[in-house]
């Protein structure tokens, strides 16, 4: 707890749990301006200005002509009329406006409750707000690494902006969970355990941005085998070693599912040492990550299928926000400094 004031306590939970709705719709908006190619139609990074979207045609027409200079018009779109660039340009800036708004939403209740509590209580709360500011400047480095020579942005700093808005939602979820968990229970397991899952999770979540970077979704659309192999039959097994894979659409996608099985049989792990080991009170929160799991495995075997159909690469998005809750739960219940 910030405070022994419960008023005060109170306005920060309503505070944080609204932040953590606001930054999982983030999330989504952004996983579909990916999915629906429209992360460059916004070419230029206006702090403020850019609060408001075109209000005439020619601000549509400006806009516009400045999407036509760069390559992913030149080379992919060419034959984009105005309209079907308004489509792109509308998740581009609903990201954005989301991105101020989290920005503003989280600045002025932090000035707020820096005057009604100690500041020194509250350094966590600024840690998240400086990682809200640097993701506004990441976000803008990835666009721009699709603005000269490339038709897309790069997947390497697309990972890092999806991992960085997943690290500021764990953060506003511990500390909600600071605020309104009072449960501590001592029948707990080692803190490393859940504390390497979420890792691996993470982990997931960055090459899973690399597949959705490279559209390695829409290639090998078959499982459990990729094609005819268990292994992409496009490449060589000594490949998976080199730092080149990391670009290879095929071996990301190997990556990504085999990633997928290690985390299946990890939490098969901690879920047969909780039940051997009796410790009732973490029943719940085992059974309830187990639950994610499947759904989020799930999902992404259906999105394979489908060639990363939108709804379903999206609904997959979406669990992957359920997952890393669930995850930060359990290390919460587990954790000896809560």
């Amino acid at each position: 707890m910030y405070t022994v004031n419960h008023k005060i306590n109170y306005q920060l939970s309503l505070w944080l749990i609204s932040m953590f709705w606001i930054v999982s719709i983030m999330i989504v908006v952004g996983g579909l301006t990916r999915l629906t190619d429209s992360g460059l139609s916004i070419t230029k990074w206006q702090l403020f200005s850019g609060f408001l979207p075109p209000l005439n045609q020619e601000d549509w027409i400006s806009y516009f002509n400045l999407y036509k200079q760069i390559p992913e018009f030149k080379l992919q779109n060419y034959n984009m009329n105005m309209q079907e660039f308004k489509i792109i340009f509308w998740w581009e800036w609903a990201h954005r406006f989301l991105g101020r708004l989290i920005g503003i939403g989280f600045l002025i209740p932090l000035i707020y409750f820096s005057f009604k509590i100690s500041i020194s209580k509250l350094y966590s709360l600024y840690l998240i707000f400086f990682l809200i500011c640097f993701q506004g400047f990441i976000g803008w480095y990835m666009v721009s690494s699709g603005l000269v020579d490339r038709v897309d942005v790069s997947h390497f700093r697309l990972s890092i902006h999806l991992l960085i808005a997943f690290i500021i939602l764990s953060l506003i979820f511990w500390n909600y969970l600071k605020l309104n968990l009072s449960y501590n229970t001592t029948n707990k397991i080692n803190p490393l355990i859940p504390l390497v899952f979420l890792t691996l999770v993470f982990t997931q979540i960055v090459i899973g941005a690399f597949v959705s970077g490279m559209d390695a979704g829409k290639i090998y659309n078959s499982w459990p085998n990729m094609g005819a192999a268990y292994f992409p039959d496009d490449n060589e097994f000594v490949n998976l070693f080199k730092l080149s894979a990391f670009s290879d659409p095929s071996l990301v996608q190997f990556i990504h599912r085999n990633l997928a099985y290690i985390i299946g049989f990890y939490y098969l792990f901690m879920f047969y040492k909780i039940y051997k080991d009796k410790i009732f009170d973490l029943y719940n929160s085992i059974n309830l990550l187990g639950f994610f799991i499947l759904l989020q495995i799930f999902l992404g075997i259906i999105t394979v299928l489908y060639g990363a159909q939108i709804y379903i690469a999206s609904m997959h998005q979406i669990s992957s926000i359920f997952l890393v809750s669930s995850c930060i739960y359990f290390l919460f219940l587990n954790t000896r400094f809560n």
